[in-house]
């Protein structure tokens, strides 16, 4: 594969990134919210709780989609003004999504989810025995038998006409919330809430095309002048001039992340709805400080994980007792980032294992865990990502069932999708690629940051950096007759010299802001070849 890569210029690269997009969507462009299964239904529903001062609460989930969806309601329903019970159950105290111990403590007349739900079947029927209508709006794959809900709005649903399904929790309830705004004939401008929107998209790994490509490029752009709060305080955190989608997923999505897998989503909750850029800071402080200890508590996961490892597996299946179950999911990307194979991570508690799993390539882990769900007390998701449930002694037939389910797929379906743009010569990076490359932002899934291939390049030093010198700054030279060389940094990673001091990586090119001086920065993707620790 190294050998068959092409020796690409600026101009290329460009013609290459242009073929990536038909012409890009304005806002004003976004298909129209009715088109969404049930979405009038609901929102006329809401509309007369509203007039009728019924009482509504709202369920959310713990991830970094299911806060900004519930953030994006709260902060709506306070703009009409009307109260709101918003809840976002515990991961550990009460399971995921609206369930029949979440209910136990909601009374209401409506209750609507955000996020969640399109399994919730034992909920659905506790809220029709109360008298309570039930909307629910998600956006993951549904199965054959629906929840018995008021209203169900899912893209996923067979019946949706919606013309892009990809959509995450967030944008499915803004777009309810654009036609409960027009139901009510509200003064309520919806771009306000592109900048949580962003994030919800960018943190929830939709493709980066169509509807999704605008919002995000919107959003952030409004995150850059937002006087929201959370807005403020992240702009400040970045300290950059331009953010961008990664700048979000690498820094800012698992901050709020770590409250929903640590402790409480409420942390990340009242970061996003704070009244003031104070408050604001404080609930980032702790976020960071969660994330700290998520990072702790995940390496111990990961390394626990590792040696439990059975390689000859198509699908990695392994189990711990106690593994913290907020940091599984984390755990499983990086064993398929290890193995490049499928990985679900379990966390043993009693009798009972809840996990997480991560897929690559064209491989789909929901229809390879739904294969085998006669196994199964739960589970959910979606390709690329699903969360289970099942009893400990199940563990081991499901690890052999979920193998045996892989056997039928074909070996090019476990290829990781990531592919290498081509070979630059290091003298075409300058400030010129980094403009060509902002042009094409945001990057994301479906629309991947170039990689760029190194091979056999001059390893002429190498420095560790971090704390903990954990990361490796390596110096290096192209080819043999050049002057000029380049820095290489690879986080994670400590790099030995080579014995023969050559490296062949991949690596991405990203903008590097320094006191106001801005240079290409080069980030190791993939060391080939050579042995990392």
């Amino acid at each position: 594969m190294l050998n068959n890569t092409p020796h690409i210029t600026k101009s290329d690269l460009f013609e290459i990134l242009s073929s990536r997009f038909d012409v890009e969507k304005k806002l004003s462009q976004i298909p129209n919210p009715s088109l969404l299964h049930n979405a009038d239904k609901a929102a006329q529903r809401i509309a007369h709780a509203i007039r009728n001062n019924e009482c509504i609460t709202l369920v959310g989930d713990y991830d970094v989609d299911g806060v900004s969806s519930t953030a994006i309601m709260v902060d709506f329903f306070r703009q009409i003004p009307y109260p709101l019970e918003a809840l976002i159950p515990n991961r550990f105290r009460d399971g995921y999504g609206v369930n029949p111990t979440v209910l136990q403590r909601v009374q209401a007349d409506l209750v609507i989810t955000v996020d969640n739900g399109i399994a919730a079947v034992a909920a659905a029927d506790i809220c029709k025995e109360r008298g309570i209508d039930l909307i629910i709006t998600d956006h993951h794959t549904p199965s054959e038998n629906l929840p018995d809900a008021y209203a169900i709005v899912d893209p996923k649903l067979s019946e949706c006409e919606y013309p892009f399904k990809e959509i995450c929790g967030a944008e499915v309830a803004w777009l309810l919330l654009a036609l409960l705004k027009r139901e009510l004939s509200l003064q309520i401008d919806m771009r306000q809430f592109l900048d949580i929107l962003a994030v919800a998209i960018i943190a929830d790994i939709m493709p980066l095309v169509n509807i999704n490509r605008t919002l995000v490029k919107e959003g952030l752009k409004y995150m850059a002048v937002s006087h929201r709060p959370s807005s403020v305080i992240i702009r400040d955190f970045l300290n950059k001039t331009n953010i961008t989608s990664e700048d979000i997923a690498f820094q800012i999505a698992p901050r709020i992340n770590s409250a929903g897998r640590l402790e409480d989503a409420s942390i990340a909750l009242d970061f996003f709805t704070a009244a003031d850029t104070h408050s604001a800071y404080k609930q980032f402080e702790l976020l960071g400080q969660l994330n700290e200890l998520r990072k702790e508590t995940e390496a111990q996961t990961t390394k626990e994980a590792l040696a439990s490892v059975q390689e000859e597996d198509r699908v990695i299946v392994v189990a711990g007792e106690h593994w913290h179950e907020g940091v599984v999911g984390i755990a499983a990307s990086r064993l398929v980032d290890r193995f490049e194979k499928p990985a679900i991570v379990l966390s043993i508690k009693e009798d009972v294992a809840k996990g997480s799993a991560r897929s690559i390539g064209n491989v789909s882990i929901y229809e390879l865990i739904k294969e085998n769900e006669h196994l199964l007390t739960k589970f959910g998701g979606h390709k690329m990502a699903a969360g289970l449930g099942l009893m400990r002694e199940d563990v081991d037939a499901f690890r052999e069932a979920v193998n045996r389910s892989a056997a039928n797929i074909s070996e090019e379906d476990f290829l990781p999708l990531e592919s290498i743009t081509g070979i630059l010569q290091t003298d075409d990076i300058d400030l010129k690629l980094l403009e060509l490359l902002e042009s094409f932002e945001p990057y994301g899934e479906a629309n991947l940051r170039p990689s760029f291939l190194l091979h056999e390049a001059e390893v002429v030093s190498i420095k560790l950096m971090g704390a903990d010198k954990s990361h490796s700054r390596i110096e290096v030279r192209q080819y043999p007759h050049q002057n000029k060389t380049v820095e290489l940094i690879a986080f994670r990673t400590v790099f030995e010299m080579p014995a023969d001091r050559k490296i062949s990586c991949s690596y991405s090119v990203t903008k590097n802001e320094f006191n106001g001086r801005v240079s290409p920065q080069l980030l190791v993707k993939k060391i080939y070849a050579h042995a990392a620790k």
